[in-house]
C-alpha cells in the first residue's frame, strides 16, 4: 500500500513515538481504506473503525490524514471514526488538539472533507481561533472551506450603506463557490443598484464548437475512441449515431457557464458528443482546468488526455473537478467528451457541463481573445 505523503509522515511519527500501538493503528487504517463497493471489506472495516474510534483525541489528525486519496466509501468510515473520537473527548471533558487541527486544516495538501471537519472541530473548541482563520480561508482552494469566510464578509456589511457594502459584496461574490450563496450575494448587489455579470465574474469558457451525437448505448461510448479524439477539425464530418454529424459553433449565455447539449442536438439518451474551445494565452503559465458536470466526461488539453469520470447524475458543483495544466503561449485547445446514459427519469435529463480556466486559488484566467 502506497500511503499519501501526509499520512506516511503521521504514521512515521507515531511509530517512532509509540511502536506497536502505532503499527496497530496503521493496520486499522489500511483495513478501512480497503473498503469498497457492494460491501467489500465491510467486516474488517467495522472492526478497524471501532479500534480507531477508541483513540485519544490527540490522534485526530492521523485519522483525518488517512482520508487523503481514500475512496468515497473509506472517506465515510474515516469521518465517522473521527467524529466518535471527538464526541467522546468532548463528553469526557478532554480538550481537542486545537493547535494540531489548525495546522492540519491550513495544509492544502489534505483532502477537502478532512480539512473541513478539522475546521468544524476548531470552531467548536475555540470559536475565537476559528474566526481568526477565516480571512485565510476566503481564497482557499477547497470549496468546502470558503463558505464561512465569505459569509463573514457578507454579514459584516449587513447594515452598511451602499458605498461601504458594494466593494465588500463584490469581494464576497468573487470568492463564493456555492450557488445558493452566490445568488444571495448577487441579489444583494442588484438590490443596491450594482450590475452583476456572473459569466464575467467566474470567467466561464463560453465559446465552443460541438459535434454530436455518437453512440453511447450501454455506456460503451465512454471508452470508444471516436474521430474527434484523434484529430480535432471543425470542418470535418463524421459517421454519428444515426447519420452524418458536423461541428457547429455554440455560445452559452448561462450564468454558470453550462453548455447544454440538449438544446442543439435534442434530448437524446445513450449518446456522446464533443465540445472544443480555443484558449489563447499571452504567456506560458500553470493553470487549472475546472469542470462541473452530472454526466460522464473526459477532457484533453492540447491533445493530451487529462482525466475522466464514467458516472452519471450524481450532482454538479462549481469547480467540481480540477486538472492542473500549463498553458502554452498562444493557442491552446481544450476538448471535452460528454456522455449521456439511458436513464429516463426527469432528474436524469441533463446533458451539459461548465468549464473555466483559473489559477490555483480559483481566480479566472482570461484568454487574450
Amino acid at each position: 500500500m502506497h500511503w499519501p505523503h501526509a499520512f506516511s509522515l503521521a504514521v512515521g511519527w507515531m511509530l517512532a513515538a509509540s511502536g506497536t500501538f502505532a503499527m496497530d493503528v496503521a493496520t486499522a487504517i489500511e483495513q478501512v481504506r480497503a473498503v469498497g463497493a457492494e460491501g467489500r471489506g465491510n467486516a474488517a472495516a467495522t472492526r478497524a473503525s471501532r479500534q480507531l474510534s477508541g483513540l485519544p483525541a490527540s490522534e485526530l489528525p492521523v485519522i483525518l490524514a488517512a482520508m487523503d486519496g481514500a475512496n468515497d466509501y473509506a472517506l465515510n468510515w474515516l469521518r465517522s471514526a473521527a467524529e466518535r473520537v471527538a464526541q467522546q473527548a468532548v463528553a469526557s471533558g478532554r480538550a481537542l488538539p486545537v493547535g494540531a487541527l489548525r495546522e492540519f486544516l491550513l495544509d492544502t495538501r489534505h483532502h477537502p472533507r478532512a480539512r473541513r471537519y478539522a475546521y468544524e472541530l476548531v470552531r467548536e473548541a475555540d470559536p475565537v481561533a476559528s474566526r481568526a482563520l477565516l480571512p485565510r480561508l476566503r481564497d482557499d482552494p477547497s470549496v468546502e472551506l470558503r463558505r464561512d469566510a465569505v459569509q463573514v464578509i457578507v454579514d459584516s456589511v449587513a447594515k452598511a450603506g451602499k458605498d461601504e457594502a458594494l466593494p465588500k459584496l463584490r469581494e464576497a461574490l468573487a470568492a463564493a463557490r456555492d450557488i445558493d450563496q452566490i445568488e444571495a450575494v448577487a441579489k444583494r448587489l442588484v438590490d443596491l443598484g450594482d450590475k452583476v455579470d456572473l459569466r464575467e465574474t467566474f470567467g466561464w469558457v463560453t465559446h465552443w464548437h460541438a459535434v454530436a451525437p455518437f453512440d453511447n448505448a450501454g455506456g460503451a461510448g465512454f471508452e470508444r475512441v471516436y474521430p474527434p479524439e484523434s484529430k480535432t477539425d471543425v470542418a470535418a464530418t463524421y459517421d454519428g449515431k444515426a447519420a452524418k454529424v458536423a461541428w457547429r459553433a455554440l455560445v452559452t449565455t448561462n450564468d454558470y457557464g453550462m453548455l447544454d447539449f440538449n438544446k442543439p442536438f435534442g434530448a437524446l439518451k445513450g449518446a456522446a458528443g464533443y465540445a472544443m474551445a480555443e484558449f489563447v494565452s499571452d504567456a506560458s503559465r500553470p493553470v487549472e482546468i475546472r469542470l462541473g458536470s452530472k454526466n460522464g466526461w473526459k477532457v484533453w488539453f492540447n491533445g493530451k488526455f487529462l482525466f475522466g469520470r464514467d458516472e452519471y447524475h450524481r450532482g454538479v458543483e462549481i469547480d467540481q473537478y480540477r486538472m492542473p495544466v500549463t498553458l502554452e503561449k498562444g493557442r491552446n485547445v481544450i476538448l471535452v467528451k460528454l456522455c449521456q446514459n439511458e436513464q429516463t427519469e426527469d432528474w436524469a435529463s441533463e446533458w451539459e457541463f461548465q468549464l473555466r480556466v483559473t489559477d490555483a486559488l480559483g481566480t479566472p484566467i482570461r484568454p487574450i481573445r
